[in-house]
């Protein structure tokens, strides 16, 4: 546990009167992440820059009711809803201990606004769509696309948070975006002058 990163002081900034809850699920990531298979031996040096700041800088961009594709860890879902009580959160992830892990943070952190479902993406059929419909580090946005966007309702958006390449990926899926009736497609660069990394976020609208 020597090697985790120490909470840089913006992180009080950005969670406001949630830091208490974001301090604990960080402490348990890094307690058990690396053991479970949630995260790699590398990223704790850099837990709270990389992952739990670069997901929570993104906690703005979002209302009404969420899905997050491939929870994993609970990046970026759990993270967001521990800054957004305000906001619904449907965490998706297909692998059992990653649910198991997901469950189990959400009883531990009181999260009243999270539920856990246990599908792959094109399993799932909400009756009448998610407004917002997120992931993280899940695939290129070719293959993003066709599992997230059929999730949106009419008019609603896909918040994805991307890496360096975001831009080139969104010329690569320039057929899923056509055929998935996406426009609109941006992307927005969030934490600069805040973060030590900047999180890049694709953003669009689905009809």
């Amino acid at each position: 546990m020597s090697d985790v990163e120490v909470e840089p002081s913006v992180a009080v900034e950005l969670f406001e009167g949630q830091i208490e809850q974001a301090r604990a699920f960080t402490a348990a990531l890094a307690r058990e992440g690396e053991e479970r298979g949630l995260i790699g031996p590398l990223e704790l040096p850099r837990l709270w820059t990389r992952h739990i700041l670069n997901s929570v800088i993104a906690a703005p961009l979002f209302d009404g009711s969420v899905a997050d594709i491939g929870s994993g860890a609970g990046l970026p879902g759990l993270v967001l809803a521990i800054a957004r009580p305000d906001v619904t959160w449907t965490l998706i992830e297909p692998m059992e201990r990653r649910i198991t892990w997901l469950n189990e943070q959400v009883e531990a952190l009181g999260l009243k606004n999270v539920t856990v479902l246990r599908a792959r993406a094109e399993e799932v059929r909400p009756v009448d769509g998610f407004d917002v419909v997120t992931a993280r580090a899940v695939s290129a946005l070719r293959t993003l696309i066709p599992l997230t966007a059929p999730l949106v309702r009419d008019g609603g958006e896909l918040t994805l948070l991307k890496g360096m390449n975001a831009g080139n990926e969104i010329e690569a899926a320039q057929k899923q975006i056509r055929k998935f009736r996406v426009s609109d497609v941006r992307v927005e660069v969030l934490g600069e002058g805040v973060l030590p990394e900047i999180t890049r976020v694709v953003r669009a609208r689905v009809r």
